[in-house]
């Protein structure tokens, strides 16, 4: 299984899965899909997505679950104190 940030990057540009799908070339059932991990999209197509957010493939995609944003930034302040 590959793991994803798609949706919770759609989110934050106030995107929908048909305007994703348009600027990558694919049909939005397969951002869909991608999103519930139903689908593992081709190296091409992972790349297209992550430029598309401009960010590095790994950002986006993972072979482990991304840990939540809230779990990181508390382990940040509790180094810093």
């Amino acid at each position: 299984m590959l793991y994803n940030r798609i949706a919770v990057l759609r989110s934050e540009r106030s995107l929908s899965r048909q305007e994703l799908a348009r600027e990558v070339g694919v049909n939005p059932q397969t951002i869909g899909f991608l999103e519930r991990g139903d689908y593992t999209p081709s190296l091409e197509l992972a790349f297209k997505i992550s430029r598309f957010f401009k960010l590095p493939v790994e950002a986006v995609f993972s072979p482990e679950p991304f840990r939540p944003l809230s779990e990181q930034v508390y382990e940040m302040q509790r180094r810093g104190a």
